[in-house]
């Protein structure tokens, strides 16, 4: 036995290297001295296991030597983070910890055999079951989970004791009817099924956990115990039916678990795909991920990290810190303990000299194990978030005094063993109906219990047994393989069986950390959200932002402590342009997609930037030069003033955007308030110029037009017949406000905008004619070469009815069964105003013009792209007569602007309880340089046309261009 110990005492001293080290690297960071006053957690942590080693070399010296220095290095690196991470609870916890390790001793002490378990099982478990279920009753609800009952300034979690108290009496049930439970079985489908009355304490169990995921709200304790009961289920019988069945009764439980409870829904709904909210449900998952993946292989260095990033990153999530400043090596190495841990509990478990001890051994051995691997699995994105704690690591005092009464139940059980060669004593139903017989034992090893010897074929005398000889039940004792020597040998299998289970968990929490920090980091370093990026570049000055005439957007300012803040000396101008640049919420717009030029990290725009970014020198960030126009942006933006839609000007030729207005819009400069506000409080971070999907109305009277010309389907001089309303496809097509235009050209029916004629038109041109064209025009894809709109809708062609096609060319969305459309955004609804300005070529637009260096020269130019020839110059030329009429003759008069030919198309989209107002446009008619898309949300409450409001802007665009 004293070997066993010195082994300890060995890797004891081995462990205090690297937890002293680590201690000794955090104090360093803190600008602190080393001294033996500063290393004074490490080494007293060490002198407290030294202590507890020599307890247990008097109490237990034949206790496993592996276990107390794996805790002992565990615990050391968990106080460390803790102090490293919220260093206010820090002495509260080391106390705490000093705590444990004594009432480890006591408990030591005060066990000093398992079989004492026989006695009292059932009271065990209904303390088990009562500390499990109290908080349900007398709980605090803490993060959403109802956990916790607080005692005057303090609060524990019964949860943690109670899996002890728990796995205790399921050991002792487990033992006394194991036999039972194995051989008891019938067949069906040829598949072995347990009777159903056997199968009540698994129902018991599994209503039980249904409780706690219902009324404590807690998922991960749940789980922890249902498999920790599979687990000893399974290691008590071998019976695979029971996990089969257990799994499948866990299957149902959670999907119905999912269906009906709203915080597991929220649970599962993170879990794939936290960044769907990032700055709400999904923040602590993301924020997890974001700290493993800037741990890379080697870590940031302890006190170099950012994990205090993450909500309750001490408890939770105290892995993630781990992670983040050892990095993978470090990580995995705290993976390794864990299932090191599991190896030698198993191995003490299969050591056991009785059945009982060996399910405590391998129960208590799980409850560490697998709520290591839950939450592990958690904040890694493995499986979803449990909120359990990591055993002996995270800050939290049950957690911690309930994982040492574990260390010591299996100190004892590993004292207590006799080696594998030994027959299982008391073993179950035997043992309490029969008397062995001496000597009695068969061909097999098997020991006979009871009944006549002889009659079995074996020498001895009877020994009593209630059995009738040759009876059935005798029968079955004699043939079991669950007793004597026969019973070491299957338990030990299936222990084995366990110990690959559990290093499979952890070699695959392995291979997902891995993924993460290797092979997935540099995706989740570079997204636009990322804070952590955000906060380190926050000592690099980052590049402005300015517009094609010179004003600044956005800047950064140095501030006292070396780092810069972000100001927009322009206040919010074109805020949904330039976006945002936030330390918690990442970036938006401009700012996200220019952030690598921005900061100057890993630019490779010049030579000298290049070669600076390989050598990881800190450099200031280039600058943005937008295609914006300061004067045409503040037009715009003050058109809008007071009502809620979008306005987009391009300049045709090339796609520039020059302005891109949306209201209500936000405060670039107060984010977070921003993302709390409403609509309602005149504050919106929804781009309507890129995201908003409106009915075009009218407008999209110029896609119709130009598909009808360009396919030679009609012609500007064709006349139609232009009622009130007419029956097309056997319903209805009507003029707005039931306008009657008797017998006119289809000229004069785009001029005035006769919803009948475009409707016999758009029939006329067909379907999948009308939907190629709108495509052309930029329809069913995202549109910009540095920026991203949503997709523009038209439904599918083969399913629109001749009434819908109808409504359709009006640029009416109808229709049922199916996605309704047209639905177009106000920036492609200014491309196609473009196209048709710019004869027929469809421009992709952008606002990025240049990236300057630090020292204003041009780094590059963006270059025009084309999304393709709409229509010939010929019907472009067709449409743009046609369109200035409407401003000249038609319902777009107010859209003209003195001195210049304007050409455009008015809108009216009825959305069900409102108005809208749409016009498209450009000019000058003859050298077109200004495209412009009006939206204009509710016309029927502030009664604002878009026509008056495009004026306004093309005054001022055409005056800025100098024209």
């Amino acid at each position: 036995m004293s070997s066993r110990r010195n082994t300890e005492l060995f890797l004891l001293i081995s462990a205090a290297f690297p937890v002293v080290l680590l201690y000794a690297m955090y104090v360093i960071t803190t600008g602190t001295a080393l001294t033996f006053q500063t290393l004074a957690v490490p080494l007293g942590l060490f002198a407290a296991f030294a202590a507890a080693h020599i307890a247990v070399r008097i109490l237990a010296p034949g206790a496993d030597p592996a276990i107390l220095p794996v805790v002992f290095l565990l615990s050391g690196v968990g106080i460390t983070f803790v102090t490293r991470v919220k260093p206010e609870l820090a002495m509260n916890q080391l106390i705490i910890l000093f705590a444990s390790i004594v009432l480890m001793v006591i408990t030591l002490a005060l066990v000093k055999n398992l079989d004492v378990v026989k006695k009292y099982k059932y009271s065990l478990g209904a303390i088990g079951i009562l500390l499990l279920l109290l908080p349900i009753f007398i709980g605090t609800e803490i993060y959403g989970s109802k956990l916790w009952i607080t005692i005057g300034g303090f609060s524990i979690q019964p949860g943690e004791f109670a899996k002890v108290f728990i796995v205790l009496f399921l050991a002792g049930y487990l033992a006394e009817n194991r036999e039972l439970l194995s051989i008891s079985n019938h067949e069906v489908l040829g598949f072995k099924v347990p009777r159903l009355k056997l199968l009540l304490p698994l129902f018991v169990v599994w209503g039980i956990c249904m409780l706690i995921v219902a009324f404590e709200r807690d998922l991960g304790s749940a789980v922890l115990f249902y498999t920790i009961f599979l687990l000893m289920l399974y290691v008590a019988t071998g019976r695979i039916s029971y996990v089969v069945i257990g799994f499948a009764l866990l299957a149902v439980g959670g999907f119905g678990a999912y269906k009906v409870m709203s915080h597991v829904q929220t649970r599962f709904q993170i879990w794939l795909d936290p960044f769907a909210d990032p700055s709400g449900d999904g923040y602590q998952l993301v924020q997890s991920l974001f700290s493993l993946a800037d741990g890379g292989l080697v870590g940031t260095g302890i006190g170099k990290g950012m994990p205090t990033l993450i909500p309750i990153v001490e408890s939770d999530f105290i892995f993630s810190a781990i992670g983040e400043e050892m990095g993978l090596l470090g990580g995995a190495a705290v993976l390794f303990l864990f299932m090191l841990f599991a190896v030698r509990g198993l191995t003490t478990a299969a050591r056991a000299k009785s059945d009982l001890a060996a399910f405590c051994a391998s129960g208590l051995t799980a409850a560490i194990s697998f709520q290591a691997f839950l939450i592990v699995g958690g904040v890694t994105r493995l499986i979803p978030l449990t909120g359990v704690t990591l055993p002996f690591m995270s800050q939290g005092g049950s957690s911690l005094l309930s994982s040492f009464i574990i260390v010591a139940l299996l100190l004892r059980a590993g004292d207590e063993a006799t080696g594998r060669e030994a027959e299982l004593s008391g073993t179950g139903i035997m043992a309490a109906q029969d008397v062995p017989v001496p000597g009695g034992v068969s061909a097999a090893g098997t020991r006979v219990y009871g009944g006549n010897a002889s009659a079995a074929g074996l020498t001895g005398s009877a020994g009593g047994s209630h059995a009738r000889p040759g009876s059935r039940l005798r029968r079955r004792l004699l043939d079991t393989p669950e007793s004597g020597v026969l019973g070491r040998v299957a338990l030990a299998k299936r222990l084995t069986v366990a110990v690959f289970a559990f290093t499979a968990l952890f070699a695959i929490l392995v291979g997902n950390l891995t993924y993460i920090q290797v092979f997935k980091a540099k995706d989740y370093q570079n997204m636009s959200i990322n804070n952590h990026s955000i906060a380190r570049a926050a000592y690099v000055k980052r590049g402005s932002i300015i517009t094609s005439d010179g004003v600044t957007l956005a800047e950064s300012i140095q501030n006292e402590d070396g780092t810069y803040s972000r100001s927009h000396p322009n206040g919010n101008l074109a805020a949904n342009v330039v976006g945002y640049y936030s330390t918690r919420y990442g970036t938006a717009g401009v700012e996200s997609t220019m952030n690598e030029t921005l900061t100057g990290s890993k630019d490779y725009s010049s030579w000298m930037n290049a070669v600076n970014s390989l050598a990881g020198i800190s450099q200031p960030g280039n600058s943005v030069k937008l295609t914006i126009d300061s004067r045409i942006q503040s037009a715009a933006e003050q058109a809008l003033s007071g009502m809620s839609g979008a306005i987009v000007v391009l300049d045709p030729r090339t796609g520039a955007v020059l302005a891109s207005a949306t209201a209500p819009s936000y405060d670039n400069n107060d984010v977070e308030a921003s993302i709390s506000a409403t609509e309602e409080s005149g504050v919106s971070m929804y781009d309507r110029a890129t995201q908003a999907l409106y009915t075009p109305g009218s407008t999209f009277k110029v896609i119709t037009l130009a598909a009808a010309l360009d396919t030679g389907a009609s012609s500007l001089q064709e006349t139609y017949s232009a009622p009130s309303s007419m029956e097309i496809g056997n319903a209805d097509v009507t003029n707005y406000e039931n306008a009657n235009f008797g017998t006119i050209s289809l000229r004069r029916a785009f001029a005035v905008s006769s919803n009948v004629v475009f409707g016999q038109v758009a029939n006329q041109v067909g379907a999948t004619s009308l939907v190629q064209y709108a495509n052309a025009f930029g329809y069913g894809q995202s549109l910009g070469l540095d920026f991203s709109t949503a997709a523009s809708i038209m439904p599918d062609p083969s399913l629109m009815t001749e009434w819908e096609l109808a409504w359709a060319g009006a640029g009416q969305p109808v229709g049922q069964g199916h996605t309704a459309g047209p639905q177009t955004t106000p920036m492609q609804n200014a491309v196609m105003a473009a196209a048709i300005a710019n004869g027929g070529i469809a421009m992709n637009p952008y606002v990025v013009a240049q990236t300057l260096s630090p020292e204003g020269t041009v780094i590059k130019s963006t270059q025009p792209r084309s999304l393709g020839k709409a229509v010939s110059s010929s019907t472009a030329q067709q449409v743009k007569e046609a369109m200035l009429d409407v401003v000249e003759e038609g319902s777009g008069g107010a859209a003209a602007v003195a001195g210049v030919k304007v050409a455009g198309k008015t809108g009216t989209a009825e959305t069900g309880t409102h108005v809208n107002s749409v016009f498209v446009g450009f000019a000058p008619y003859d050298t077109p340089t200004v495209a412009i898309s009006v939206m204009l949300e509710n016309y029927d409450v502030h009664g604002v046309k878009a026509t008056y409001v495009a004026s306004q802007v093309l005054s001022a665009a055409l005056s800025a261009q100098g024209l």
